[in-house]
């Protein structure tokens, strides 16, 4: 009876909707009901803690198993870790405000382990924003940088206070803080897709500079409302996923600088500071406490079309830098979230002032709980991982054998159906193309030498015809498919980090003076080719070349083996004048001008049909029955039928695929012929059996619609006998006759 009698002294305030908290409170019986139906808080009622109240609110022990805030039915949990902090506050704001409202310290008994916990009652999520401060061991020379003036964002915050509008954060003054969110958004039946790997058409695609521009004629530009309403497009090019660059919280504002009169900003967003937050600035709405609804839309709305969502996640490096850098989160946590030398400096692997240690425990855990976050509330379908090899670096920054961390990834069943993409290399000199760690056929790769191996050959260069064909093949000299799977070759040509496919045939070196670095900045070795003339020209036999040089290029990417990506606006011929590193343009050399897709409609329609081709025939993309006519699967051609001995100076390639169709009524038999050189060549197509034809699908010499074929209207080659125009690539179908 004591113990009960204490308990009615200690009511909690109940949260009700529209009513101040201070006016109602929970009788015994509801307080009993409140634990009986809520489990995370249940433990509270079987200890012997009493409800406590701190700074004016009631509070409780919390529920230290999930790490961040949450909403409650009669408060917020707090739960943040530190394994070197001797004392840790909360510290409330009212929305916009400077001063806080109130400050909570967790008391002794809050706190298990490294574990600190607490149930506010009372809180309204709708109005208030919180931020933490810790006290501890200060010796930079260990990485303990404890400072009880420093607010500190919550590492799980779901969303990031004061970042919504674009570009317009104070310039000196800031604190990040966090808000609450709400759950249960209603994805209305809408599944994930769950298409093969093989299958898929990546889109590389900016959330902003994708409709930033005013041609691009959607309501809400800029934002993850303007790329919704591109769906359509989308569709009718034929990709089935897109690959959004950065959405975590990000400081555009973080290296803010002018230059010749033009602001520059973190425009790429590879400078995380929250990685369980999406940005507001991406948001046409400004959501409150439904952060994130705005881009669930979106992906509902792909995942209704069958297209698929894929990250690019940045887990190599945060927005506080070296030590000379900020401290806004995790560098006033713990010593534990970076790899630090022994003088306490910060290793940097990732070229941008700090790496995260991703294989201690406690960071392997925060990874871990970031990517099931966003494929449970977020439906994601896949992720690429920016500089992924830091992802296998030990603690000391050496490489491992066997990263944890890429171990619990792949085998994580939350994680099973989702796709996990590498960018196999980092900034500190490690190379992992076709070495990458893999685990269960989990892991692909961005194929770089796919890239680097077909630039050459495509524009012309000696020594390449073999290395162009395993490129072509799926690479199996860097994927051995029993060990790999299908799977493991991400093909690309181009990408965000480089030349467009315009700029690519339009400039032999960077451009990249608008960046403020006197054009040091940026890769040099671009294996590119201007056709002639640096940059833009009234030529126009140059304009011809270059535009058969970008049709080569679709072509030979959509009639590889792996999976293909092309980079947004490359389909109608989007440049950024010979810039190849605009990560701070946040201009109209970044921004996509949709205005050009009318003007190279040509290409873009080339692109299409080229989507649409690969689609059409399987044997592209994956094994499939073998041909009944006993033509092997691939092989390998030069000018004459079966040759593959290739010389230093072999310029014109063949390879052809058989298969059976998708119907499984007939052989599908492709060959895909190249010449890179600068004079024509005369080739034979291999023979084909029984009644079957060589027919003339695509031609990149012919001037459109002359360049590709619908299946009735294609041509025969007459005898297989085909006369190749320099820098040409062809695609011939068998057809039975």
């Amino acid at each position: 009876m004591e113990e009960l009698e204490a308990r009615k002294q200690n009511t909690v305030p109940r949260f009700v909707w529209g009513m101040n908290p201070e006016k109602a409170s929970l009788t015994e019986q509801e307080y009993h009901s409140f634990h009986d139906t809520v489990p995370v808080v249940r433990m509270t009622e079987r200890t012997t803690h009493p409800i406590r109240e701190i700074a004016g609110f009631k509070t409780c022990p919390g529920h230290c198993l999930q790490n961040g805030a949450f909403e409650l039915w009669g408060g917020v949990n707090f739960t943040i870790q530190s394994q070197h902090a001797t004392y840790v506050e909360l510290v409330l704001f009212e929305r916009h405000a400077e001063a806080p409202f109130a400050v909570l310290p967790f008391p002794d008994d809050y706190r298990i382990g490294n574990v600190y916990s607490m149930i506010v009652f009372g809180l309204d999520i709708e109005d208030f924003e919180y931020a933490y401060r810790m006290d501890g061991p200060y010796d930079p020379e260990k990485g303990l940088l404890f400072d009880r003036k420093n607010l500190l964002l919550d590492p799980y915050a779901r969303a990031v206070a004061g970042q919504s509008d674009w570009g317009t954060r104070p310039l000196s003054g800031f604190d990040y803080r966090a808000r609450v969110t709400k759950t249960g958004f209603d994805w209305r039946g809408v599944h994930r897709p769950q298409i093969p790997m093989n299958d898929l058409i990546i889109y590389e695609a900016h959330v902003r500079g994708f409709t930033r521009d005013p041609s691009s004629n959607v309501s809400n530009p800029g934002t993850f409302d303007g790329l919704m309403e591109k769906i359509p497009y989308l569709k009718e090019l034929g990709v089935n996923a897109v690959e959004l660059m950065p959405i975590f919280e990000f400081d555009e504002m973080n290296a803010m600088r002018v230059h010749d009169g033009n602001l520059l900003l973190d425009y790429w967003g590879y400078n995380p500071v929250c990685f369980f937050a999406p940005n507001t600035a991406y948001s046409a709405h400004k959501e409150f406490t439904n952060v994130g609804d705005e881009l669930r839309r979106l992906i509902r709305q792909l995942h209704r079309n069958n297209m698929e969502v894929i990250l690019d996640v940045v887990f190599n490096h945060t927005a506080e830098g070296n030590e000379d850098g900020s401290i806004f989160s995790l560098k006033g946590v713990d010593n534990i979230y970076y790899m630090l030398a022994p003088d306490g400096s910060y290793y940097n692997f990732s070229g941008c002032g700090n790496t995260v240690n991703c294989n201690h425990p406690i960071v392997q855990q925060l990874i871990l709980d970031c990517l099931r976050y966003w494929v449970v509330e977020y439906q994601v379908d896949g992720f690429r991982f920016d500089l992924a090899s830091i992802l296998g670096r030990n603690e000391d920054g050496t490489p491992m054998n066997k990263p944890p961390l890429l171990e619990r990834l792949a085998f994580d069943p939350i994680l099973a159906d989702v796709k996990l993409i590498a960018e196999a290399w980092d900034a500190g000199g490690l190379y992992q193309v076709g070495s990458f760690p893999s685990r269960e056929k989990r892991w692909s790769e961005w194929n770089g030498k796919y890239r680097d191996d077909m630039r050459c050959f495509l524009k012309g260069d000696s020594g390449m015809a073999t290395l162009a064909t395993y490129r072509i093949l799926g690479s199996p000299d860097l994927y051995h498919p029993e060990i790999r799977g299908d799977g493991a070759s991400v093909n690309f040509l181009t990408c965000h980090d480089g030349f467009t496919l315009a700029d690519l045939f339009a400039y032999n070196v960077k451009h990249n003076e608008a960046n403020g670095w006197d054009n040091t900045d940026g890769e040099n070795n671009n294996n590119s080719w201007n056709c002639g003339v640096e940059g833009e020209t009234d030529n126009q036999d140059i304009k011809n070349l270059r535009r058969r040089m970008q049709k080569n290029a679709i072509a030979v990417l959509m009639c590889s083996r792996g999976t293909p990506m092309i980079l947004a606006g490359d389909e109608f011929g989007n440049s950024q004048f010979g810039n190849n590193n605009a990560y701070c343009q946040d201009n109209e050399i970044s921004w996509l001008d949709w205005n050009l897709l009318e003007k190279n409609s040509d290409l873009f329609e080339f692109f299409r049909y080229m989507i649409h081709f690969r689609r059409e025939h399987p044997i592209l993309r994956k094994h499939t029955e073998p041909a009944r006519s006993r033509f092997p699967e691939y092989s390998l051609h030069a000018k004459e039928p079966w040759d593959a001995n290739y010389q230093e100076d072999t310029r014109v390639i063949g390879v052809a695929f058989a298969g059976r169709n998708e119907a499984d009524t007939e052989d599908d038999i492709i060959y895909i012929g190249i010449n890179s050189h600068w004079d024509a060549h005369t080739i034979r197509l291999p023979e084909l059996p029984g009644r079957m034809q060589w027919h003339l699908a695509v031609n990149t010499n012919g001037a459109h619609p002359d360049d590709c074929y619908a299946p009735k209207d294609m041509p025969k080659i007459y005898n297989g006998v085909f006369t190749m125009p320099p820098r040409t690539v062809i695609i011939a179908q068998a057809k039975i006759v």
